[in-house]
């Protein structure tokens, strides 16, 4: 469709870089938008708002995200990764803010809250650091003890860099997430570095230990956190306060294959039709047929960032990728199950389509980082 017709570093950015992934994130953001204002002007209306109210509200998010999208992918690996630290820095910076001096909303400390500004959720602020600093670490880890990265006593030693520095550095952050309560955003990081250990050679004893350590923080979940006990209990016996999934499934259901219109009323009774349940209020919509063409958009960005990292010449490209396929792949999975009702509701946005600044410039971050260093390896390594 293009022809390269001159050198310069903004056509050698344009000719480099993964466009089918770019492109498919900026279609999902433009489905974003589009529903921030179907989805969302159910929501102010309950509120007494203008039904463009969260359109207004998210268009800063949005512009910011297209930056942070634009910009990193125009970034060496140096440079990443000195963001990805940063990153890291101010997350963990603004988790101990939400530990020390909490402020609760709807039930949780998850978010920094101040007055006049949007609120701010550190845990989806860091992922992008997450995943890339990890990348980093299990690609020094490799390179200097090969395929015995797990198992080398000298990586156990207090070298750096080494496992206990790495622990040290993200299992308090991991604590303070779970006790925000958070846990659905915990399980969610527990189980991206499971795959990310388990792409770099973990045995699948260990795997299977720190599953084991994923289902037995739930189990404490279940016993200590109130709301996650009645979610449960609601999921497996039906009693209790199942509102939000009997309105989402509904919508579902009455949205039918080609969807309901101007007739879509059932979302109107759905609290989170903007964020959470984003997907039921698409169904209602549009209907079945065009919601599983969207459904097949998102495994279509799974199997792009799939084949970059089956691509990658760098294990930490390889690492990268993969992670953030991971990421993508479970956040998407536990959004949508939750929106069917075949799990409690987690309070986890659809990647680049659920109403939330966080998640959005996370994400938006995130994958100009991706398009930056797979573009690095696959035309200048």
């Amino acid at each position: 469709m293009f022809k390269r017709t001159e050198e310069s570093k903004l056509t050698s950015w344009f000719f480099e870089i993964d466009r089918r992934l770019l492109y498919m994130v900026l279609l999902l953001m433009l489905i974003g938008m589009f529903f921030a204002v179907s989805a969302g002007s159910v929501v102010a209306y309950q509120k007494g708002w203008p039904w463009y109210t969260f359109l207004v509200k998210g268009l800063p998010f949005y512009g910011l995200g297209l930056v942070f999208l634009f910009g990193a992918s125009l970034l060496n690996k140096k440079t990443i990764l000195k963001l990805s630290f940063l990153d890291v820095i101010v997350g963990l910076v603004l988790l101990a803010v939400t530990f020390i001096a909490p402020t609760r909303l709807n039930n949780s400390d998850r978010f920094i809250v101040i007055s006049g500004l949007p609120n701010i959720m550190p845990a989806d602020i860091m992922k992008p650091g997450f995943i890339i600093v990890t990348a980093w670490f299990l690609a020094e880890m490799h390179r200097r003890f090969g395929e015995k990265l797990f198992t080398a006593r000298d990586a156990w030693k207090l070298r750096a860099p080494n496992w206990w520095m790495y622990i040290a550095v993200f299992i308090p952050a991991l604590a303070i997430i779970f006790q925000h309560p958070d846990v659905g955003t915990s399980l969610l990081y527990l189980g991206v570095l499971i795959c990310m250990l388990l792409i770099a050679g973990l045995p699948w004893l260990a795997v299977g230990g720190m599953v084991g350590a994923g289902a037995g923080l739930l189990t404490l979940a279940y016993y200590i956190v109130p709301h996650v006990q009645k979610r449960i209990n609601t999921l497996f016996t039906g009693t209790g306060d199942n509102l939000q999934v009997n309105r989402s499934v509904q919508s579902i259901q009455h949205g039918g294959f080609f969807g309901s219109g101007d007739n879509a009323f059932v979302k109107e009774g759905l609290p989170d039709a903007h964020t959470d349940f984003i997907y039921a209020a698409i169904v209602e919509d549009l209907g079945a047929i065009l919601a599983v063409i969207m459904l097949c958009l998102l495994v279509y960005v799974l199997k792009l960032l799939v084949t970059d990292a089956n691509s990658a010449r760098d294990k930490f490209v390889f690492y990268a990728v993969g992670g953030t396929a991971a990421l993508f792949g479970i956040q998407c999975c536990i959004n949508l199950v939750s929106t069917l009702g075949l799990f409690a509701p987690k309070g986890m946005t659809l990647p680049f389509i659920s109403y939330g600044g966080s998640s959005l410039v996370g994400f938006c971050l995130l994958f100009g980082m991706v398009l930056a260093i797979v573009r690095e390896d696959k035309w200048h390594g």
